[in-house]
């Protein structure tokens, strides 16, 4: 128990060791191995104390021989959870290699004394789908932005709107000019619903391009980029003892290592064609789903702006017949 004990304080440490340098993004996909999954599964409460109540604390636990792990030709609870602990051990030691392996390759290419999997063209996509995703966040938060502001102007017209015609009803005297603008700001009103409503639309699609189908793409590449390092780590072992001298010993070694790196190749490999894939139909769908909302926004963007200025310059003609001089005699300044 104190060894498990110890082994878990050590990965915690390395695992903070890696969330510092990599980020929740790597860490992330890190517990997508299912070696880690099962070490996660160790780490629950209820599955702790089943491993501290092997032992009572308060009576010694008695002794019992190598036979009488079997009942009625079945195992025994004892033997089932000699065989769960021994299971979970084997994967915290597996795990425990792995991250070793991975923080190693990972710090010496950062220092420039490893040498890693380099591919330029798929790199390259890389970087722009990253620099495509701050653009269209950002993007996004401006159109959520004017979206926030039209709708707090289509209330205050409403209100406005009102108000007036309430005015209107109690002056008399400025009835007509206070229905008027009442008439005019319902008119923005309408067609600021409508300019809302497609904005809306827009938000929405936009939201979903951004934070499930990009988003995808990119914890893809991170999984990528793992994998990259997790190879590269092995592929170095590989090459290490393959260089080495040739004997009994380092032959089953290489032999082993060799296993171990086309594990790793095959899922370097598949996570790789899985990242071109997605890369591409991000794009196809990308140009699809954008030309299509963008064709929304302008024309609703055009509509509103078009029907205000037919509505206004319908009401200035208006305003300017009702306030012509009357009997040849010079307007107010502020009727101008």
């Amino acid at each position: 128990m104190l060894v498990l004990a110890a082994q878990i304080v050590t990965i915690t440490t390395r695992m903070w060791f890696l969330n510092s340098f990599l980020g929740e993004g790597y860490s992330s996909v890190f517990f997508k191995d299912d070696a880690s999954k099962e070490y996660q599964q160790s780490l629950q409460s209820d599955e702790l104390e089943k491993l501290v109540s092997v032992r009572p604390a308060t009576s010694p636990a008695p002794w019992h021989s190598s036979g009488g792990t079997t009942s009625n030709g079945h195992p025994t609870s004892q033997a089932l959870i000699r065989a769960n602990t021994s299971q979970k051990i084997d994967h915290l030691r597996k795990w425990s290699i792995s991250t070793y392996k991975f923080t190693r390759q990972y710090l010496s290419e950062r220092f420039g004394k490893g040498t890693r999997t380099v591919d330029k063209e798929l790199e390259g996509q890389i970087l722009l789908l990253k620099e495509t995703q701050v653009k269209y966040v950002n993007v996004l938060k401006l159109a959520k932005q004017m979206t926030n502001h039209l709708e707090n102007m289509v209330q205050s017209q409403r209100g406005l709107s009102d108000a007036f015609a309430d005015l209107g009803v109690k002056s008399p005297e400025l009835q007509g000019d206070f229905n008027c603008n009442a008439e005019y700001q319902r008119l923005l009103v309408k067609n600021g619903e409508v300019l809302l409503g497609a904005l809306k639309v827009f938000t929405s699609n936009l939201t979903t391009l951004v934070h499930k189908t990009i988003e995808d793409s990119i914890m893809t590449a991170k999984a990528y980029e793992f994998a990259r390092i997790e190879y590269d780590a092995y592929r170095t072992d590989l090459e290490s003892i393959q260089a080495g001298p040739r004997t009994a010993a380092t032959v089953l070694k290489a032999e082993e290592a060799k296993q171990k790196y086309d594990v790793q190749k095959d899922k370097f490999d598949r996570l790789r064609s899985d990242l071109v894939i997605k890369i591409r139909f991000l794009e196809e769908n990308k140009v699809k789903v954008m030309h299509k909302q963008l064709s929304l926004f302008q024309n609703a963007t055009t509509a509103y702006f078009a029907g205000n200025k037919e509505a206004l310059d319908d009401s200035m003609k208006e305003f300017h017949n009702k306030h012509k001089t009357n009997d040849g005699k010079q307007p107010f300044i502020l009727e101008h």
